[in-house]
């Protein structure tokens, strides 16, 4: 039933022609090196997108008449292009986070929300150098998120930087040593992480245990 629904869920979006543009040209910018801590929660990037609840064709239409009525929903747009991206149609999904990182701009307040989640979506599709350049476009910001060196690690260890990797795990630990420092801890750590990228973030952490880089 569940894998009929989101079928139907993707034919309307391939409906939504109307709302898709080429995918956004993002300059790629270095990653910079870690701080020494990261204690800001950084809600406004792993805020939701939009408040909608539900999933397949019912939401999808909730979402893409939000759209219609107010072309400027960034939010939804960029939840639609999740759901596109979660069902494989990533044209489609690129499109319109695309369309909703470009409209956004730098200063609404989904901004960093929707590059947050972006960069997940890009991700889990294997798109690994993708999701970077997203994520390094928040990282290089003032703002020193908690979410920043376990993710960032999680991303340049699956790129084979994996020293950059083991530099980004260690700020994690000089944040939080009583947290970070143990394996056992990740899975709680990280609820909403998948095993895969559990066991990922595992690698790192044992090969930073193996030889923890010295600050600064």
């Amino acid at each position: 039933m569940k894998k009929r629904c989101f079928r139907r869920s993707v034919q309307i979006l391939a409906l939504a022609g109307g709302l898709l543009l080429s995918p956004l040209a993002l300059q790629a910018q270095a990653l910079n090196a870690p701080v020494e801590f990261y204690f800001d929660e950084d809600r406004a990037a792993w805020r939701e997108l939009d408040s909608q609840r539900g999933e397949g064709d019912a939401l999808v239409s909730r979402l893409l008449r939000t759209i219609e009525r107010d072309p400027r929903a960034w939010g939804a747009m960029a939840r639609l292009g999740d759901i596109a991206m979660s069902s494989e149609r990533l044209e489609a999904g690129r499109n319109l986070y695309a369309r909703a990182i470009a409209g956004a701009g730098d200063r609404h307040g989904l901004s960093r929300s929707i590059r947050w989640h972006y960069g997940w979506a890009l991700y889990r599709s294997g798109d690994a150098e993708g999701a970077l350049e997203q994520w390094t476009v928040l990282a290089n910001s003032s703002i020193h998120g908690q979410w920043m060196p376990p993710t960032l690690a999680l991303v340049l260890w699956k790129l084979d930087r994996k020293e950059a990797a083991i530099q980004w795990y260690a700020a994690a630990v000089r944040t939080e040593p009583g947290q970070w420092a143990s394996p056992e801890n990740l899975p709680a750590l990280l609820p909403q992480w998948r095993a895969e990228e559990h066991a990922t973030l595992l690698e790192v952490q044992r090969a930073w245990a193996a030889n923890p880089p010295a600050w600064p």
